[in-house]
Protein backbone atom coordinates (compact mmCIF):
# COMPACT_ATOMS: atom_id res chain seq x y z
CA UNK A 1 0.00 0.00 0.00
CA UNK A 2 1.15 3.23 -0.67
CA UNK A 3 -0.36 6.60 0.54
CA UNK A 4 0.26 10.25 1.18
CA UNK A 5 2.79 12.01 4.04
CA UNK A 6 -0.53 12.37 5.70
CA UNK A 7 -4.17 10.72 5.85
CA UNK A 8 -5.83 12.47 8.80
CA UNK A 9 -8.54 13.94 6.42
CA UNK A 10 -8.80 11.24 4.16
CA UNK A 11 -9.89 9.13 7.10
CA UNK A 12 -12.03 11.61 8.28
CA UNK A 13 -13.84 11.73 5.00
CA UNK A 14 -13.88 8.10 4.38
CA UNK A 15 -15.68 7.37 7.52
CA UNK A 16 -18.53 9.65 6.80
CA UNK A 17 -18.84 8.01 3.18
CA UNK A 18 -19.13 4.91 4.53
CA UNK A 19 -21.31 5.35 6.71
CA UNK A 20 -23.88 7.06 3.82
CA UNK A 21 -23.04 3.66 1.54
CA UNK A 22 -25.32 0.99 1.35
CA UNK A 23 -24.59 -2.35 0.65
CA UNK A 24 -23.80 -3.04 -3.70
CA UNK A 25 -26.56 -4.96 -4.65
CA UNK A 26 -26.06 -8.26 -6.73
CA UNK A 27 -28.10 -6.92 -9.58
CA UNK A 28 -26.02 -8.57 -12.56
CA UNK A 29 -26.08 -12.06 -13.29
CA UNK A 30 -23.66 -14.55 -14.12
CA UNK A 31 -25.30 -17.72 -16.62
CA UNK A 32 -22.10 -19.85 -16.37
CA UNK A 33 -22.26 -20.06 -12.86
CA UNK A 34 -26.00 -19.29 -11.85
CA UNK A 35 -25.64 -16.92 -9.98
CA UNK A 36 -26.19 -13.12 -9.18
CA UNK A 37 -23.00 -10.13 -8.25
CA UNK A 38 -22.69 -6.75 -7.95
CA UNK A 39 -21.02 -5.37 -11.09
CA UNK A 40 -18.60 -2.53 -11.15
CA UNK A 41 -21.24 -0.04 -12.06
CA UNK A 42 -23.26 -0.84 -8.87
CA UNK A 43 -20.23 -0.22 -6.68
CA UNK A 44 -19.57 2.91 -8.56
CA UNK A 45 -23.35 3.87 -8.12
CA UNK A 46 -22.95 3.07 -4.39
CA UNK A 47 -20.01 5.25 -3.64
CA UNK A 48 -20.63 8.07 -6.11
CA UNK A 49 -22.51 9.79 -3.83
CA UNK A 50 -21.17 9.74 -0.65
CA UNK A 51 -17.81 10.30 -2.09
CA UNK A 52 -19.08 13.30 -3.84
CA UNK A 53 -20.46 14.72 -0.30
CA UNK A 54 -17.20 13.90 1.53
CA UNK A 55 -14.55 14.79 -0.57
CA UNK A 56 -13.33 11.68 -1.86
CA UNK A 57 -12.92 10.48 -5.59
CA UNK A 58 -11.11 7.73 -7.24
CA UNK A 59 -8.99 6.46 -9.72
CA UNK A 60 -7.94 3.13 -11.41
CA UNK A 61 -5.30 2.21 -14.24
CA UNK A 62 -4.19 -1.12 -15.59
CA UNK A 63 -1.01 -2.70 -14.52
CA UNK A 64 0.45 -6.03 -15.68
CA UNK A 65 3.48 -8.44 -14.52
CA UNK A 66 4.20 -11.10 -16.56
CA UNK A 67 1.04 -13.29 -16.67
CA UNK A 68 -1.10 -11.23 -14.12
CA UNK A 69 -2.82 -8.28 -14.86
CA UNK A 70 -4.85 -5.85 -12.56
CA UNK A 71 -5.36 -2.27 -11.47
CA UNK A 72 -3.81 0.26 -9.43
CA UNK A 73 -6.92 1.87 -7.64
CA UNK A 74 -6.36 5.33 -5.80
CA UNK A 75 -8.60 6.92 -3.28
CA UNK A 76 -8.01 11.11 -3.25
CA UNK A 77 -9.04 13.57 -0.81
CA UNK A 78 -9.90 17.56 -2.35
CA UNK A 79 -7.15 18.02 0.57
CA UNK A 80 -4.59 16.17 -1.73
CA UNK A 81 -4.32 13.47 0.53
CA UNK A 82 -4.43 9.92 -0.96
CA UNK A 83 -3.77 6.12 -0.94
CA UNK A 84 -3.89 3.87 -3.12
CA UNK A 85 -2.64 -0.13 -3.80
CA UNK A 86 -1.94 -2.79 -6.25
CA UNK A 87 -4.01 -6.32 -7.12
CA UNK A 88 -3.19 -7.83 -9.79
CA UNK A 89 -4.69 -11.15 -10.73
CA UNK A 90 -3.72 -14.15 -12.72
CA UNK A 91 -4.92 -13.92 -16.19
CA UNK A 92 -7.13 -17.38 -17.22
CA UNK A 93 -5.48 -16.50 -20.78
CA UNK A 94 -2.65 -14.18 -21.73
CA UNK A 95 -4.21 -12.45 -24.34
CA UNK A 96 -6.16 -9.32 -24.88
CA UNK A 97 -9.85 -11.18 -23.73
CA UNK A 98 -7.74 -13.04 -20.63
CA UNK A 99 -6.11 -9.44 -19.16
CA UNK A 100 -9.22 -7.77 -19.82
CA UNK A 101 -11.29 -9.96 -17.92
CA UNK A 102 -9.01 -9.66 -14.79
CA UNK A 103 -8.81 -6.05 -15.02
CA UNK A 104 -12.29 -5.77 -14.75
CA UNK A 105 -12.57 -8.12 -11.82
CA UNK A 106 -9.62 -6.49 -10.20
CA UNK A 107 -11.66 -2.97 -10.67
CA UNK A 108 -14.74 -4.39 -9.50
CA UNK A 109 -12.89 -5.84 -5.69
CA UNK A 110 -10.44 -2.97 -5.61
CA UNK A 111 -12.17 -0.28 -5.77
CA UNK A 112 -15.19 -2.52 -3.47
CA UNK A 113 -12.15 -3.75 -1.01
CA UNK A 114 -10.53 -0.40 -0.60
CA UNK A 115 -13.91 1.63 -0.05
CA UNK A 116 -14.90 -1.08 2.69
CA UNK A 117 -18.41 -1.68 0.58
CA UNK A 118 -19.72 -4.77 1.19
CA UNK A 119 -22.55 -6.78 -1.08
CA UNK A 120 -26.09 -6.44 0.23
CA UNK A 121 -26.83 -10.00 0.67
CA UNK A 122 -22.69 -11.79 1.70
CA UNK A 123 -23.83 -12.58 5.07
CA UNK A 124 -27.57 -12.46 5.30
CA UNK A 125 -28.22 -14.92 2.40
CA UNK A 126 -25.67 -17.36 2.92
CA UNK A 127 -27.91 -18.24 6.20
CA UNK A 128 -31.27 -18.40 4.66
CA UNK A 129 -29.53 -20.68 1.95
CA UNK A 130 -28.76 -23.44 4.25
CA UNK A 131 -32.09 -25.35 3.15
CA UNK A 132 -30.81 -25.42 0.09
CA UNK A 133 -27.30 -26.55 0.89
CA UNK A 134 -27.62 -30.03 -1.17
CA UNK A 135 -27.82 -28.66 -4.45
CA UNK A 136 -24.70 -28.83 -6.75
CA UNK A 137 -22.13 -25.93 -6.55
CA UNK A 138 -19.24 -25.36 -8.18
CA UNK A 139 -16.08 -25.68 -6.51
CA UNK A 140 -13.16 -23.21 -6.63
CA UNK A 141 -11.65 -22.60 -9.57
CA UNK A 142 -8.05 -22.76 -10.23
CA UNK A 143 -7.57 -19.04 -11.16
CA UNK A 144 -9.20 -18.16 -7.98
CA UNK A 145 -7.45 -20.29 -5.78
CA UNK A 146 -4.36 -19.20 -6.92
CA UNK A 147 -5.43 -15.35 -6.94
CA UNK A 148 -5.98 -16.61 -2.60
CA UNK A 149 -2.26 -18.13 -2.65
CA UNK A 150 -0.34 -14.68 -3.92
CA UNK A 151 -3.04 -12.61 -1.35
CA UNK A 152 -1.96 -14.82 1.36
CA UNK A 153 1.40 -13.99 0.85
CA UNK A 154 0.78 -10.54 0.22
CA UNK A 155 -1.17 -9.77 3.75
CA UNK A 156 1.72 -12.23 5.31
CA UNK A 157 -1.29 -14.35 6.98
CA UNK A 158 0.10 -17.21 8.74
CA UNK A 159 -0.88 -20.66 9.19
CA UNK A 160 -3.45 -20.24 11.71
CA UNK A 161 -4.87 -16.69 10.48
CA UNK A 162 -5.33 -18.47 6.90
CA UNK A 163 -7.36 -21.25 8.21
CA UNK A 164 -9.50 -18.73 10.14
CA UNK A 165 -9.84 -17.25 7.12
CA UNK A 166 -10.89 -20.26 5.35
CA UNK A 167 -13.62 -21.53 7.36
CA UNK A 168 -15.14 -17.91 7.83
CA UNK A 169 -15.53 -17.76 4.12
CA UNK A 170 -16.89 -21.36 4.22
CA UNK A 171 -19.18 -20.30 6.80
CA UNK A 172 -17.64 -23.09 9.24
CA UNK A 173 -18.32 -25.62 6.61
CA UNK A 174 -14.69 -26.28 6.00
CA UNK A 175 -11.34 -25.30 6.91
CA UNK A 176 -9.75 -26.76 3.44
CA UNK A 177 -9.18 -23.67 0.58
CA UNK A 178 -10.18 -26.32 -1.48
CA UNK A 179 -13.26 -27.41 -0.49
CA UNK A 180 -14.66 -23.73 -0.85
CA UNK A 181 -17.27 -23.42 -3.19
CA UNK A 182 -16.42 -20.17 -6.17
CA UNK A 183 -18.72 -17.71 -4.32
CA UNK A 184 -17.04 -18.48 -1.03
CA UNK A 185 -13.47 -18.03 -2.77
CA UNK A 186 -14.80 -14.87 -3.98
CA UNK A 187 -15.69 -13.68 -0.61
CA UNK A 188 -12.30 -14.86 0.33
CA UNK A 189 -10.55 -13.03 -2.38
CA UNK A 190 -12.46 -9.72 -1.21
CA UNK A 191 -11.62 -10.07 2.31
CA UNK A 192 -8.01 -10.29 1.96
CA UNK A 193 -7.87 -7.81 -0.62
CA UNK A 194 -9.18 -5.02 1.77
CA UNK A 195 -6.92 -6.70 4.97
CA UNK A 196 -3.94 -6.17 2.33
CA UNK A 197 -5.22 -2.51 1.78
CA UNK A 198 -5.99 -1.77 4.80
CA UNK A 199 -1.84 -2.78 5.88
Amino acid sequence: MKKSEKIEQLASAMSKAQSQMGGAKKTAKNPFFKSNYANLEEVIHCIREPFANNGLSFMQFPIAEDDRAGVETIILHSSGEWISNDLLLKCSKVDPQGIGSAITYARRYGLQAAVGLPSEDDDGNAATAAPRAKKAVEGITSTQKSNVMALIAKAEFDPEKTVQAITWAGNGRTEKLDELTQPEAAKLIGFITQKVSAS
